[in-house]
């Protein structure tokens, strides 16, 4: 075979594997959706330690994506919702650190659930929820007792919708008393909410995803961790 002829077959070749590739690509749905729910209970210093700065749950991961399954005991339920209703839910357990557990499930919506999701995210109240922003730790804090957070990203037309909700539980030191960890405390913790203002306009999500987390549990198998991690922006 002359060297022209065999230019010419690999280039048809290539046509070949690439237009596969773009039909490939094209079958595969889009993603609508993206929630991870996470939730921390532990006894870590917050008197600007070895954690850093007011020893903030943001420091506990690379990325905010990642804190709730930093530590231990933690957990994270996440979803994955494409547009024509097939989903993925993952659930990651770790109540010892290094050894995480976890399971997943895959599915089809039922096309009213799928519609009554779509309606959801389509209201004022979850398109105009802006870019929430991260806690500080309140004055005097000693230990950070408890963490929870909702991340959730949406596809829209024009751009993708993030915001990370975070609530934190703190012991705080009594008045006139050294903040470190192991001095008397007020006795009273504080708690802090960075969507204290939007629970309300929240709840009819986290009531759909708690429905699907109910109907995913029965079906959970053993899995490699895939979905529970951080939501690059």
């Amino acid at each position: 075979m002359s060297a022209s002829a065999f230019a010419c077959k690999t280039l048809q070749l290539l046509v070949i594997v690439v237009a596969a590739l773009q039909v490939s690509l094209g079958q595969q749905p889009s993603t609508l959706l993206r929630l991870q729910r996470s939730k921390l209970a532990a006894e870590i210093d917050a008197s600007g330690g070895m954690r850093g700065s007011g020893g903030n749950i943001m420091s506990l991961g690379a990325s905010a994506g990642q804190m709730g399954t930093a530590t231990y005991p933690s957990s994270a339920s996440c979803l994955v919702v494409y547009n024509d209703g097939k989903y993925v839910f993952e659930k990651r357990d770790e109540q010892k650190i290094g050894s995480p557990k976890t399971k997943s499930t895959e599915g089809t919506l039922d096309a009213d659930v799928l519609q009554q999701l779509k309606a959801i995210l389509n209201s004022d109240d979850i398109k105009n929820l802006t870019a929430l922003k991260p806690l500080q730790p309140p004055e005097g804090a000693q230990l950070m007792r408890e963490a929870e957070t909702m991340e959730v990203q949406i596809s829209r037309e024009d751009a993708l919708q993030h915001f990370l909700a975070v609530k934190e539980r703190f012991k705080t030191a009594a008045a006139g008393s050294s903040p470190v960890a192991a001095a008397p405390s007020t006795g009273l913790d504080t708690y802090l909410d960075n969507a204290s203002a939007y629970r309300k306009s929240l709840n009819p999500l986290v009531k759909w995803f708690e429905g699907i987390e109910k109907k995913s549990k029965s079906s959970l198998k053993e899995s490699k961790p895939q979905y529970c991690g951080a939501m690059t922006m």
